[in-house]
């Protein structure tokens, strides 16, 4: 959780004055998404806590029939 609040706080939210509740809202939404497309960044945050990252196996491409 800290590694991910690190990256929010380095990132979307720097140097920003939020305007209201919403303008917060939407700057965390849009910076957790950003993380979510970078599993490097997640397995990083997991490897800092001594937690082994998600291991992807390829999905089993069909034969053409």
């Amino acid at each position: 959780m800290e590694g991910i609040w690190s990256l929010l706080r380095r990132g979307p939210l720097t140097n920003t004055a939020f305007v209201d509740a919403g303008h917060l809202t939407r700057a965390l939404r849009r910076g957790l998404r950003r993380i979510q497309y970078r599993p490097d960044l997640i397995n990083d945050c997991l490897t800092e806590t001594g937690l082994a990252p998600a291991v992807r196996h390829p999905t089993p491409s069909r034969k053409a029939q």
